[in-house]
């Protein structure tokens, strides 16, 4: 099976020459497309120069530049990963071991932050937790879908936020979410904007609210203004 990684960045370039060169030595990956949303920092010629093939889009939605890489993809297994994530040497390994297992239609990794702070590793134990129990993953924890089961559903919903989440939830009515170690390192800059257990409590708040129903875009709002 053939690996496609597929990137979304807007304004990128300081953190994807990291995030590439840990992918090279993937063998596993077959292809890496860049999706840029038109960044302005020269995202796309970085990852251009480091061997990514570099698609371009207008709409800034993660979803949108997600589905846009997925229509280019050549790879049997659509790998999604954030500009700003650290895989680790046997991640390649790791995921073909568990597609090869014919019910399982989706994987996500458990997911560490690049930070010493305990609160988010307290929050890193509760979403592996979460992760395993209910196969629910968040975006950071690098999701890989059975490209043939991401067309059948249609890729990712036109959302906002929650994206990963909805993905998720379709995919287990498919088959199998395997949960896959060792773990992916996410950066943890948006931590530091405000307090981390300001932005833990914002993030179980919307999650709350997103599970009660609340409509996606709404909650994008929400965010919009804070």
């Amino acid at each position: 099976m053939m690996v496609t990684v597929i990137i979304p960045t807007l304004n990128e370039a300081d953190n994807l020459p990291e995030v590439l060169s840990r992918l090279q030595s993937i063998r596993e990956v077959g292809e890496v497309l860049v999706v840029d949303a038109t960044s302005d920092d020269g995202t796309a010629e970085v990852a251009e120069a480091i061997g990514a093939r570099v698609l371009v889009t207008r709409r800034t939605h993660r979803a949108d530049q997600l589905n846009a890489g997925a229509a280019e993809a050549q790879g049997d297994l659509l790998w999604f990963l954030h500009g700003d994530t650290w895989v680790p040497a046997e991640s390649g390994k790791v995921i073909l071991e568990a597609f090869a297992d014919s019910t399982v239609v989706g994987a996500g990794f458990k997911r560490w932050f690049r930070s010493a702070s305990p609160l988010l590793w307290i929050g890193c134990m509760f979403a592996s937790l979460r992760s395993r129990w209910f196969g629910l993953y968040f975006g950071d924890q690098s999701l890989v879908v059975r490209r043939s089961t991401f067309e059948q559903l249609g890729g990712f919903a036109d959302y906002p936020v929650f994206e990963d989440w909805d993905l998720c939830q379709r995919l287990k009515e498919k088959g199998k979410l395997a949960y896959l170690t060792p773990p992916v390192r996410s950066s943890a800059r948006r931590f530091q904007r405000r307090s981390v257990l300001s932005m833990m409590t914002s993030d179980l708040w919307l999650t709350f609210l997103y599970l009660r129903g609340e409509s996606p875009y709404k909650l994008w709002q929400r965010l919009m203004r804070k």
